[in-house]
């Protein structure tokens, strides 16, 4: 095959694959992050505690996927077994623990929504620059094994990322002592008022 001739195959081949002719993968990938999107949303607004921490885990979960979608499936895995599994668990142990109002919640509304949304933009216009800033000039060897795989993502972690893995297992520890806390303090409290109408 000349030269001209594996250019022009190249060219044919960057035209059938444009913006303007997603794949299904790419069709999922929004879709799925739209789900995701939207769950976050409700996730914030609501103003019912048990529907919060639900939502919670679709967007968590629709996280998940865009991550199996990206081949990641290692760092899927993991956020389906930390985040999924264990944060959301601990949050409903909280939320049982602590007696919190099934219905709605009035006073969960801090009523400081623009301050909340312009810190959460502020927030995630940071992160996007510091990501596409620290992945300017990555270069990706497609012919090596994939990015995503447990080989390579196992021989990163272990290798320059041992502390941050290990500081989640500080996250859920931090989430169960606060359950257990604020558990304490709501008995301490139901003692104190049962006590006050016992005297009464």
């Amino acid at each position: 095959m000349t030269f001209a001739a594996a250019s022009t195959t190249a060219a044919r081949a960057a035209e059938t694959q444009s913006f303007l002719s997603p794949t299904g993968v790419e069709i999922a990938f929004l879709l799925v992050g739209l789900v995701t999107l939207g769950a976050a949303v409700i996730t914030v607004t609501t103003k019912q505690l048990v529907h919060a921490a639900l939502w919670l885990v679709v967007a968590l979960g629709g996280l998940a996927v865009e991550y199996l979608l990206l081949t990641a499936e290692f760092i899927a895995w993991v956020q389906v077994l930390i985040y999924v599994g264990s944060v959301v668990v601990l949050l409903l142990f909280g939320l049982m623990l602590t007696r919190a109002p099934i219905g709605r919640s009035p006073e969960a509304d801090s009523g400081n929504r623009l301050v909340a949304l312009a810190v959460a933009v502020a927030a995630a216009a940071a992160l996007v620059w510091v990501v596409v800033d620290a992945f300017r000039t990555t270069v990706i060897d497609l012919d090596g094994a994939a990015q995503g795989s447990t080989d390579v993502t196992g021989s990163i972690l272990f290798r320059h990322w041992v502390l941050p893995f290990e500081a989640l297992s500080v996250l859920l520890l931090a989430a169960l002592v606060g359950a257990i806390v604020l558990s304490r303090k709501n008995a301490a409290q139901d003692q104190a008022a049962q006590d006050q109408g016992e005297n009464r």
